[in-house]
């Protein structure tokens, strides 16, 4: 018989404990302790409560609960005294048919491992779909994370855990997050399309008007067509449009990119298109209409990779397309133009300015993205409600001194650019951190023509300060130039800054962000506010019409742009979920 939370709220304190015997591995204090929150009011609510119980234990407690795992492939497997739970994970990740190859590789990790950390690598093999992970990925996982710092590595052990857990626990109520299945299906066939140079390494980049770009339109179109929208085009920009009709004349915007940055990830962007098809899609088959139209656009392009543009799709929708884009040329010397006319496209101004939407025609605009960061992973929490986007602005520098023989030249006379630009990296690092919510980033570095033996005349260098208002962004803009003119004017330099980028910063709407908030409380999990650090298709339409994101978790410690970016079906069920909470309290 499945378990029901009815049943787990209305159990004694021992048998609550038993219903929940083998979650986590031979550690019953975790549910002893989880037990005081209830009652439940999802099976969200009792996965966190747990994961939360795991949080506040003691360092020594989560350690125990480390060790308590079997090795992957280790001695417990052979001797076929795994706990049915671990048994079931090992198998359907084709552990216990592993080659002779394979089975050695993992036996020599797992010592290694081991040595370095004093616990067993915990990975949770039943992968983010539950369907268990190919043997060559687990191997990679686990030479991977070999590397790893031990704290990072002991955390990641831990979230592992949490993730087992969650399977384990569908298990015993029978539950199967099918929602969740279809958005991160849909991500993973949608991943085959790539650009050439990068498809045959097996990584996944999408580039304004390529042909894998044209693909995914294309696919994304046919799947819209599926699922039920009552129009479906692709526009002058290669937007691809979805429109499910409501009963009345509004409607509420929704969507984000299906470009990629080069070598990224599957969920940046195609997340936010995605979430909202499977809600068209459900309504569809319940055969429902909403007082409102809802309006999916999967945004053509968002990254600015092939061309020095960026923000295409959504911009044009604000009316914010630059005529001289269409100029702008690619590393090939192809320029957009050209591209939009190879791909059919019409390439005039009249009909990119067509594209422009008029706000009062529309509720507002809504995003649902990965979080691209750590935070809702360190918290356990799959979903975050953004408050605000922040305002970035951009700069080239470049700093000019002296080069002079590194050997000749004594240290009270040198003219050196680097050690200024070093010196200014660690002030950007502390004026930044002393703010909430404010980054600085000195991400490319370089000294033209640098030898071993010389000191450097010339050090190139880039700028990024983000904030969550424009006065924050502002006020650390006008710090670090202060500063930088001062180290220079100490040591006899010269500087130039050039400004690539300025954005404002797009708070949320407060009505559209308190409904975020109450979608998630309704799910039976803590309501966490967080500002976006990244830039998104929001931004844009924050310029024309009210706006809201809501964040969902990335699993590997968040981190994005990155074939590392992954996230679970039991995440995208929730994120679904609460999409459709959203437009339900519409």
């Amino acid at each position: 018989m499945m378990l029901t939370l009815e049943h787990l709220n209305a159990a004694s304190a021992a048998d609550f404990v038993a219903l929940l015997d083998g979650t986590y591995e031979h550690s019953p204090w975790i549910a002893e302790r989880a037990a005081a929150a209830r009652p439940f009011q999802s099976l969200a609510h009792l996965k966190h409560q747990l994961a939360r119980v795991v949080r506040e234990a003691a360092p020594d407690e989560q350690l125990g609960l480390i060790r308590a795992h079997p090795e992957l492939a280790g001695k417990a497997m052979v001797s076929k005294s795994l706990t049915a739970e671990s048994t079931n994970e090992q198998s359907k990740a084709g552990l216990t048919d592993c080659t002779h190859e394979e089975f050695a590789r993992i036996q020599q990790l797992n010592a290694d491992y081991n040595a370095k950390f004093g616990w067993p690598f915990i990975l949770a093999v039943r992968g983010p779909r539950g369907q268990g992970l190919p043997r060559a990925e687990i191997i990679a996982t686990f030479a991977r994370r070999l590397a790893g710092h031990p704290d990072f590595e002991r955390a990641e052990c831990l979230r592992n855990i949490h993730r087992i857990a969650e399977v384990r626990l569908n298990d015993k109520f029978g539950v199967v997050p099918a929602l969740g299945d279809q958005v991160w299906d849909w991500a993973e066939a949608l991943a085959v399309h790539s650009d050439p140079g990068f498809k045959e390494q097996g990584q996944l980049t999408v580039t304004y008007l390529t042909e894998a770009h044209r693909a995914c339109a294309a696919q994304l179109r046919q799947w819209m067509l599926e699922c039920g929208f009552d129009e479906v085009r692709i526009d002058a920009l290669s937007n691809v449009v979805g429109i499910y009709h409501g009963t009345g004349d509004k409607r509420l915007l929704t969507g984000s990119h299906f470009d990629t940055v080069r070598n990224g990830g599957k969920y940046d962007g195609r997340l936010g298109i995605l979430v909202p098809m499977a809600c068209v899609r459900e309504l569809h088959r319940q055969q429902r209409r909403l007082p409102f139209g809802l309006e999916v656009v999967g945004f053509a392009e968002e990254e600015g990779q092939r061309f020095k543009a960026a923000f295409l799709g959504s911009g044009a929708l604000i009316g914010r397309f630059k005529p001289a884009w269409l100029d702008e040329r690619d590393a090939e010397g192809i320029s957009m133009r050209e591209a939009m006319l190879a791909a059919g496209l019409p390439a005039t101004l009249e009909a990119i300015n067509a594209l422009q939407r008029d706000p009062a025609q529309y509720l507002g605009f809504v995003e649902v993205h990965i979080e691209q960061g750590p935070v809702l992973n360190e918290m356990d929490l799959p979903l975050g409600v953004v408050t605000s986007i922040n305002g970035n602005v951009r700069y080239l520098c470049e700093v000019t001194g002296m080069a002079s023989h590194a050997g000749t030249t004594p240290m009270d006379r040198r003219r050196d650019a680097a050690a200024a630009v070093a010196e200014l990296i660690l002030y950007v690092e502390q004026r930044a951190a002393s703010v909430p919510n404010v980054v600085g980033t000195v991400g490319m570095l370089q000294v033209p023509a640098g030898s071993i033996n010389v000191i450097p005349g010339r050090c190139l260098f880039s700028l990024d300060l983000r904030a969550t208002t424009n006065a924050a962004r502002d006020a650390l803009d006008a710090d670090v130039q202060a500063e930088l003119r001062r180290i220079c004017e100490r040591r006899g330099l010269h500087w130039t800054l050039t400004q690539t980028e300025s954005a404002s910063a797009a708070p949320s709407d407060p009505a559209w962000q308190q409904r975020w908030e109450a979608v998630v409380a309704g799910l039976g999990l803590p309501v966490h506010r967080m500002p976006s650090g990244a830039g998104h298709d929001a931004m844009k339409l924050h310029e024309a019409m009210p706006q809201a994101m809501l964040f969902l978790r990335g699993a590997n410690s968040g981190i994005s742009h990155n074939p590392l970016e992954s996230i679970t079906n039991d995440d995208a069920q929730l994120c679904v979920r609460a999409f459709q909470g959203l437009l339900e309290s519409l």
